[in-house]
């Protein structure tokens, strides 16, 4: 699934551009005078180490937990398989990492006997290679098409060889059309939508998945800090967004942010306007890394030196609609009423009518996508249950001025619900450690 994230890495870039403007040796509250420009790094990005100790990747045998409990589901749901394209969901199930093309390969998972692929005859090999070190070695069929043939034919002769000459196959959500349009042209075959499983899978975590995410976020707010103490007068949103994928490089992943400063943090997706950092300017910054393919998200808003009352009182405001969704998710409780709990803080205090000020949902599932299946938004009956994780993120955008959005990732427990990182203090201090 793309995401936000994507847009405002690209948007943080395009200031590059725009002069620098900073004066020689200026720092300010404790901030390293050195910045990207001249090429070196800074000495709170050049002290990180990496963070690897201790991570562990998800096995084989857990992916193969993960197609008994889908099979578990689609007996559920009276469904006899399971179509995966390339995309996060064949890799959840069975570690396979492929792109998308207009060459059909597809996993089936099968409700029983052994699942199968489809792949390309050239890409045969390749394909061969990850089905090795996946959950499907050794019990696994591969079907190869040559490129005048046709891959659907493939499909139905696999689905009769296991006594699914009739059957319903359930489609991952982000199978592309022509692929699904394909397998429903086959004779017996009726195709529908395979959320249930998917999601039904990936919505709660283990253990080890939170584990992961857990790191992650503490990866990012690391990479986050360091950034925020390179900061100096002068820099461009896209200066400081390289200086955070710099601190996620040296802590050992691939990590990014988008950046946006002063009027332009009012738009919760930001703005591809070159921006540049002065004394007085706030900054929303949001983004976060994988880790072992599980993702983190987090928001951060501070000023570059004093801000004003005004941003103070917004600041408090939106530390307490962020607090207050956290208190109200627990096991059981339906979705919309964590969106609910901090949108009522944001109207009480004088930023509504409902969306006028505070406009998108308090929060997104996450998991190996950044967001995923559930969404804490109105509407959303869905009952809240430990193991699934969500962003934190309730928002305050005022036109023309400044916005203020903290973002923190929740997991929810077997009696409420925990921050896998700490709130942001305050706009001066935006990390509970430094």
């Amino acid at each position: 699934m793309s995401n936000r994230r994507q847009f405002l890495s690209a948007a943080s870039t395009v200031g590059a551009a725009v002069a620098l403007g900073a004066r020689p040796g200026e720092a300010q509250h404790d901030h390293d005078a050195a910045g990207p420009q001249d090429g070196a790094m800074p000495p709170a990005i050049r002290a990180l180490t990496p963070m690897r100790q201790g991570v562990v990747p998800i096995s084989g045998t857990e992916r193969r937990a993960r197609i008994e409990k889908a099979r578990r589901l689609m007996r559920e749901q009276k469904m006899q398989g399971l179509m995966l394209t390339g995309g996060t969901s064949m890799v959840y199930f069975t570690g396979i990492q492929w792109g998308l093309s207009e060459r059909l390969l597809a996993a089936f998972i099968p409700v029983s006997g052994r699942p199968f692929l489809v792949t390309p005859k050239f890409e045969e090999e390749r394909a061969m290679e990850q089905v090795a070190l996946g959950p499907m070695a050794g019990d696994a069929d591969v079907y190869a098409w040559e490129e005048h043939e046709d891959p659907y034919a493939l499909i139905a002769n696999a689905l009769r060889t296991r006594g699914l000459g009739t059957a319903t196959i359930g489609v991952e959500e982000t199978v592309r059309h022509q692929f699904s349009y394909g397998t429903s042209r086959l004779a017996g075959v009726t195709l529908t939508d395979g959320t249930p499983i998917t999601a039904g899978c990936r919505m709660v975590k283990d253990a080890h998945e939170l584990a992961l995410m857990r790191h992650a976020s503490q990866v990012t707010l690391r990479a986050y800090e360091a950034a925020w103490k390179s900061l100096t007068e002068g820099m461009t949103q896209g200066d400081f967004a390289r200086l955070v994928a710099m601190a996620h490089t040296q802590l050992g992943y691939s990590g990014s942010a988008g950046v946006q400063v002063g009027k332009y943090s009012a738009l919760p997706h930001g703005s591809v306007t070159p921006q540049v950092v002065r004394e007085g300017s706030i900054l929303l910054i949001d983004g976060g890394c994988k880790v072992e393919g599980y993702s983190s998200d987090i928001s951060r808003t501070f000023v570059l030196g004093k801000p004003t009352q005004r941003m103070k009182d917004v600041f408090e405001i939106e530390h307490r609609a962020q607090a207050a969704a956290l208190r109200a998710a627990r096991p059981g409780v339906p979705c919309e009423a964590v969106d609910a709990a901090a949108r009522k803080v944001i109207v009480d205090a004088g930023f509504g009518p409902d969306y006028k000020f505070f406009s998108h949902r308090v929060g997104h599932g996450m998991g190996m996508d950044g967001h995923e299946w559930p969404y804490l938004v109105r509407g959303n009956t869905l009952p809240l249950a430990p193991g699934m994780v969500f962003s934190d993120e309730p928002g305050i955008y005022i036109p023309g001025e400044f916005g203020i959005r903290l973002e923190d990732d929740m997991v929810i427990t077997e009696s409420g619900a925990e921050l896998f990182t700490p709130q942001s203090p305050s706009l001066e201090r935006p990390f509970a450690a430094a």
